[in-house]
């Protein structure tokens, strides 16, 4: 039993943390949300806190829990790659990668729960 624990503690550390970014994606009326983490397993969380009704972005929730979960989809939209070498600014590289699918997709007013900056 004890070694049992001792090998899935082992795995659990071994486990890759990935950075990215991600859109919670309002189905019915197709809005969406972009947001970056550095954790993805993290998104869980974010599910969680919708379903709590305890969400930061006022409209987000509003409207999760007006058409509920089953309305909402999320998905990874871009893992951040990370040099296997040399220093990697993490926060800034990853504030990047969200920058850039902001201005892709443009997720603000009718489109969007993002807030301009």
């Amino acid at each position: 039993m004890m070694e049992r624990k001792r090998e899935l503690k082992q795995q659990f550390k071994e486990l890759k943390v990935e950075a990215g970014v991600y859109e919670i994606k309002n189905t019915i009326n197709q809005k969406i949300f972009i947001s970056s983490t550095r954790n993805l397993k993290t998104l869980n969380g974010r599910k969680f806190e919708l379903e709590a009704g305890s969400s930061t972005n006022k409209a987000l929730q509003k409207e999760w829990d007006e058409f509920g979960k089953e309305a909402f989809q999320f998905t990874v939209l871009e893992r951040l790659k990370k040099p296997e070498t040399g220093f990697f600014d993490e926060k800034r590289a990853l504030q990047k990668l969200e920058e850039n699918w902001l201005a892709k997709k443009q997720p603000y007013g009718e489109k969007g729960y993002n807030q301009p900056k």
